[in-house]
């Protein structure tokens, strides 16, 4: 104890304290940060519709008949031009054989009148009214030819046929309202969706803004995902957007072609395309960064140049993977604080450490993913 005492005296006297044990200097909390900066993303828009046939065709007689026959299976493949119903011939036959009977008549007088017309042995009025009987005759038999053609009632398109409305024996009528069968092509289908006109500008805006590019993109390929969640194997082509708006729904129609090779997709379902929108120059955070104020407000915390932590109200566009695609609040170099928000609060001195982001992130994030606002 003599010594120690001696020891003090001594540090005493070169002006520094002495004592048992010295506090250790306070240490800042530590949060882990990511820093902001712009990147390719590519957008994409996943927009429910319905399957549509390509090309459809409502089977209905040309004459009137009696069904003789149907030709077909119900339900089964039909191609261009194979026959569907066999309707009577017989009196559309009979027509035709009785103006073809009078047509050697009618062509001898004809050429005769013409003859004597040229010794003006008949008068001009008698050759006219002699050539017009000869004209209605052969039209009278080409449209008994016509008639009987009709009697055989083939497909107008290929495609899948539907139930039959009539049966053998049935009597039809040209051009009923109700048609024999409907005939549906599924290779390819339609894909209609509807896409809000606000959405539309909102599009148009960023690519007049030069934020929204689309070179290099092809952004009339697009994807399906099925009523089950499961993805279309084959991707489809953009073919139009409607030029109306519905006045009900304040949307445009987007038609896509789809190759349906496997008849999967039918008429009536319903679907999600999945729409390229072009590859924007986006930023990008962690959803684990982005909290909500009292009043439902996106907000992040950030570290600013003097070290302190800063609160910036956000705006969201849509979530990309487990990230989030910000279109205001932040600016590249931001360093945003992901992990240790709940150690610190606002105007508070913090150590930042950046985010193991090979640990914490998977690097797919930024892969293409459907609009969630």
């Amino acid at each position: 104890m003599k010594n120690l005492s001696i020891v003090c005296l001594l540090i005493a006297a070169s002006g520094v304290s002495c004592s048992r044990t010295q506090a250790p200097p306070s240490q800042l909390p530590e949060v882990a940060t990511v820093t902001v900066a712009r990147q390719p993303v590519l957008l994409t828009t996943e927009l429910p519709g319905r399957t549509s046939p390509y090309l459809i065709a409502e089977i209905r007689p040309q004459v009137n008949g009696l069904i003789q026959k149907r030709l077909f299976t119900e339900g089964a493949d039909v191609q261009t031009g194979q026959e569907l119903y066999q309707i009577d011939p017989a009196p559309f036959q009979a027509a035709l054989d009785s103006a073809q009977a009078n047509l050697p008549a009618l062509r001898l007088r004809a050429d005769r009148y013409k003859e004597a017309l040229v010794d003006k042995a008949v008068s001009q009025q008698d050759f006219d009214d002699a050539d017009a009987a000869l004209k209605q005759a052969e039209a009278a038999l080409e449209m008994a030819r016509i008639n009987l053609n009709y009697t055989h009632v083939v497909s107008p398109i290929s495609g899948r046929i539907g139930a039959s409305t009539v049966t053998d024996g049935a009597i039809v009528t040209a051009y009923q309202p109700t048609a024999l069968a409907t005939i549906q092509q599924l290779d390819p289908i339609y894909v209609d969706v509807p896409q809000s006109t606000s959405e539309m500008l909102r599009l148009q805006r960023l690519f007049n803004e030069g934020r929204l590019n689309r070179d290099g993109t092809n952004v009339n390929q697009v994807q399906l995902i099925m009523e089950d969640g499961t993805k279309y194997p084959l991707e489809g082509t953009l073919q139009f957007r409607d030029v109306s708006v519905d006045p009900t729904t304040a949307s445009v129609t987007l038609r896509m072609v789809f190759p349906n090779p496997n008849a999967v997709l039918l008429p009536g379902m319903f679907v999600r395309a999945v729409v390229k929108e072009g590859v924007d120059q986006a930023m990008l955070i962690p959803q684990q960064a982005v909290s909500r104020d009292t009043k439902g407000n996106p907000v992040a915390l950030i570290v600013n140049a003097a070290g302190k932590v800063e609160p910036r109200l956000l705006g969201l566009d849509r979530a990309i993977g487990d990230q989030w695609l910000v279109s205001t609040g932040l600016a590249p170099g931001d360093r945003v604080i992901a992990e240790g928000m709940q150690r610190v609060r606002p105007g508070a001195e913090v150590k930042a450490v950046p985010f193991d982001d090979a640990r914490k992130q998977p690097r797919n994030a930024v892969q293409p993913a459907s609009t969630s606002k």
